[in-house]
């Protein structure tokens, strides 16, 4: 997934933005991602031999989160953004849809994980 996220971001700051321009390009990237997620998600899920519980598919959702927060925080730091413009990013009040990427990661497996072994 992670290297589906760069690609996503590389695609969002070369074609998109340039196109349809920057909150247009952001919504735009943020459902790819989505929808991205969703489908590896439900990729992986149907071919793993494993056996989740609910527990378990919890915490594969937890920690796919923290993971995802943490590496976009860690590079914010090393490019210079402040914290607080980061954080701005979860703003969904001031129209900022990023929140919904960290809220798939965190439903996927147990959407998926649960349905398939239901």
């Amino acid at each position: 997934m992670a290297v589906v996220a760069i690609v996503n971001g590389i695609f969002r700051e070369t074609t998109l933005i340039p196109r349809v321009g920057d909150y247009t390009g952001h919504v735009i990237s943020t459902v790819l991602l989505i929808a991205a997620i969703l489908v590896l998600s439900y990729l992986y899920f149907t071919r793993s031999a494993i056996d989740y519980t609910r527990a378990e598919l919890l915490i594969v959702g937890v920690i796919w989160v923290v993971l995802t927060v943490g590496f976009e925080f860690f590079v914010g730091y090393f490019e210079g953004i402040p914290v607080s413009e980061t954080l701005a990013q979860y703003d969904v009040l001031a129209g900022q849809v990023w929140i919904f990427v960290p809220m798939a990661l965190l439903v996927a497996p147990l959407l998926f994980g649960s349905y398939l072994t239901n």
